[in-house]
């Protein structure tokens, strides 16, 4: 039986237990706004003897928290001068991801965005369960090292959602909050992104050990077909097509609307066009392999030839210099479901015609941005165009995509939650730095009103672009 199932098996249990709980506690629970909060004193008396034991280490901590903070800050700020500008003026890779900038981390997230991987809901209340209580508790910690009283702590959700998303939250006392010097609000407001990085490096060490200890490469994933890079004026015929002074604009004129091409030129016969050079006048063209020919699924792995299990991409070349051109080999495919045989005859390698080829290309698969290097980081161990397999079976991977968002949204949490707009952290931490810089009250409530209309404004011209992508 599917994992999913269970998993929206356990998301009705859930929402009945937890609409039980909070009818029988109804007493507890208060509107706030859009939230309905349930206030406890769950935690109290932990968070303040830890607060209380532990100063000298917190007041080195404090430091280092608002250094985070500052760094957090300059981080979320160059990520949305990136996303501003994709959204304003790429439209076309904007209508292609689909992704909205705001968007809610629901279950089941990646059935509305397909390349990401599950997101089950047992691990969103997981992982939930984990981000938040290190995020609040430390907010608390700090607080109770600062003398500021703590006065509940418990959790809150949208109303409108079903009692489902939740939201945990340590309440500090606001009057004795304000009256606090700024390094102390600040060493407390930056606490909880400072204990989300911590909690995400330390999810992210688990997460590489589980990895090397559960998984071994069993494959090589190819991306891409063998492909050559050659001169347009070479061209001399495109699907029996003669051409003579052969230019871009010939050669683009000549493929038309056609899918199916056979292009010959003066260095061999292609079949397909994957690029042209900004000058126009080079072109990478397909080769005509096995590979194209016989239409091996991109992205599936070769996982052995002839019997012999394939690891890396070492081991394939090993094993395709034992075989010449027009020799058959059998293939084994993991397609992303099954592994299943595929026979496939071997052709001449364009750079050395006694070796076979299989016709196969490899895409760079390291991206750019700051997303970009961040998935980069949380798949930093993991060797590129390997295919691994889990000694655990799907256990093991369930287990590696519960580590890989946890550690995600760790650093998602901390970086969102130092804008600097007044429902976040960042907000009063951006007021309290341009107090302490103006030594004006009027003006930091000044610029902390601009900067927070400001990005809710950007906000909207985003969702915007992101809207009209799809109609341009």
């Amino acid at each position: 039986m599917s994992f999913i199932v269970y998993d929206l098996t356990f998301l009705a249990v859930f929402v009945i237990f937890l609409s039980v709980f909070l009818y029988i506690r109804r007493k507890n629970l208060k509107r706030e706004g859009l939230l309905l909060l349930y206030r406890t004193q769950w935690g109290i008396k932990l968070i303040e003897y830890v607060g209380n034991k532990y100063k000298k280490s917190l007041n080195i901590l404090s430091y280092i928290s608002i250094g985070v903070g500052y760094i957090l800050m300059a981080s979320i700020l160059y990520f949305f001068y990136v996303l501003s500008k994709i959204y304003f003026f790429r439209p076309d890779i904007v209508s292609m991801i689909k992704i909205p900038p705001i968007m809610p981390l629901i279950p089941y997230i990646d059935k509305l965005v397909p390349y990401l991987p599950p997101f089950y809901f047992t691990y969103w209340i997981v992982i939930l369960a984990v981000v938040a209580i290190t995020h609040e508790f430390a907010h608390g910690i700090f607080a109770a090292y600062k003398k500021i009283k703590i006065k509940s702590t418990g959790f809150g959700f949208f109303p409108f959602f079903l009692p489902v998303f939740l939201a945990a939250f340590v309440e500090p006392d606001e009057k004795n909050l304000v009256k606090k010097d700024k390094f102390s609000q600040m060493a407390m407001l930056s606490a909880g992104t400072f204990a989300n990085v911590i909690t995400a490096v330390l999810f992210f060490g688990i997460l590489w050990v589980f990895f090397s200890l559960s998984f071994t490469p069993a494959g090589v994933i190819f991306g891409d077909y063998s492909y050559s890079i050659i001169d347009v004026a070479s061209i001399t015929m495109i699907n029996n097509i003669s051409l003579s002074n052969p230019s871009y604009e010939k050669v683009l004129e000549v493929i038309g609307n056609q899918t199916s091409l056979e292009i010959k030129a003066d260095e061999g016969k292609y079949l397909g066009v994957k690029g042209i050079s900004n000058d126009l006048t080079r072109i990478a063209l397909y080769n005509d392999a096995p590979a194209i020919n016989e239409k091996l699924e991109l992205n599936s792995a070769i996982t052995e030839i002839n019997g012999i299990k394939i690891d890396g991409i070492e081991k394939l070349q090993q094993e395709l210099l034992k075989y010449s051109p027009g020799e058959k080999i059998v293939l084994g495919i993991f397609d992303g479901e099954d592994i299943h045989n595929q026979d496939i005859t071997l052709g001449e390698n364009p750079e050395n015609k006694s070796i076979g080829l299989i016709g196969i290309g490899f895409e760079n698969d390291k991206r750019s941005g700051v997303l970009g290097k961040i998935y980069n980081t949380l798949s930093s161990f993991k060797k590129q165009y390997i295919y691994y397999e889990s000694r655990m079976g799907d256990f093991g991977w369930f287990i590696y995509y519960l580590l890989w968002w946890l550690v995600l949204i760790c650093v998602g949490v901390a970086l969102m939650n130092m804008l600097p707009v007044g429902i976040f952290d960042g907000g009063r931490f951006f007021y309290l730095t341009v107090l302490a810089i103006t030594k004006s009250e009027k003006k930091a409530k000044r610029y902390f009103s601009i900067v927070t209309y400001f990005f809710l404004f950007l906000l909207l011209l985003l969702m915007i672009f992101w809207a009209t992508s799809f109609i341009r």
